[in-house]
């Protein structure tokens, strides 16, 4: 695993441009500046080309959205790909609401994307396996998460991360275990958001858009499990603006001191 990449992206400070839903879009601004990115957010459909243009990656949040929010995300996502710009898409409750689930397979189906972030439950209804997904949570379901996983990876030619108390990534062949967590993510909203972004944050400094993601994913739960072990009691609240500071002062000899991988 390419830890350095860490140091890589602080001396790049690349330009991480977003679309995030209104619930979370500052943790997310805050988190990617705080890594040592460049965050760019932007809801304007005249200025994507722009936008993509500057950027070195586009991270798309479908947290919330409207039909004229779509247009946009089509848009960039078509800028993207015609500019060779990685794109990670997070599927935000695919699982849960049939409407999200058919828009975002629509853009899966037209565009190529470069890494999906989601729970279990988004990534099942990606993949098309039964789950029973409850809300913007991961829900239930009795499938092998790493197959799931997979498959998706397989279904769209790119890398998945699937998310939970042992965070998946995949190629579609190659799979890496990160075992680094806390039930404190749960508590914070923002925080699978806050990750999606961070991997959009690496992509946009290695190719190799698995390296990429493996890295950011044990950079950024090493990070909140560092939080997690500093504080006497789980305070909600608290644990949002403090892994924002963690990821300020992270680096890669505290990553590699604690990463739990395999």
């Amino acid at each position: 695993m390419k830890i350095d990449l860490l140091n890589t992206l602080r001396e790049k400070n690349p330009i991480a441009f977003n679309i995030s839903n209104f619930v979370t879009v500052q943790d997310v601004a805050n988190g990617i500046n705080a890594l040592g990115a460049s965050p760019i957010m932007s809801e304007e459909k005249n200025e994507a080309e722009a936008m993509v243009k500057m950027a070195n990656s586009v991270t798309i949040n479908l947290g919330a959205f409207t039909e004229q929010q779509l247009t946009q995300i089509d848009t960039v996502m078509t800028f993207a790909n015609q500019y060779q710009k990685p794109i990670v898409i997070d599927p935000v409750a695919v699982g849960a609401v049939q409407y999200r689930l058919e828009r975002c397979n629509e853009l899966l189906a037209q565009k190529q994307v470069n890494v999906i972030r989601g729970n279990a439950g988004e990534i099942a209804a990606l993949a098309g396996v039964e789950w029973n997904a409850k809300g913007i949570d991961a829900g239930e379901g009795a499938g092998d998460l790493v197959e799931i996983a997979k498959k998706l990876a397989n279904k769209y030619n790119c890398t998945v991360v699937e998310s939970g108390k042992t965070d998946i990534i995949t190629n579609g062949d190659a799979v890496v275990k990160v075992f680094n967590e806390s039930d404190l993510f749960k508590l914070h909203v923002g925080s699978g958001d806050m990750l999606s972004s961070t991997i959009g944050c690496f992509v946009g400094v290695e190719d190799d858009y698995f390296e990429a993601a493996q890295t950011a994913v044990v950079v950024f739960d090493v990070a909140g499990e560092v939080v997690a072990k500093a504080m006497d009691k789980p305070l909600a609240g608290s644990f949002g603006p403090q892994l924002i500071d963690e990821l300020h002062l992270i680096d890669t000899k505290t990553v590699e001191k604690y990463a739990n991988f395999e």
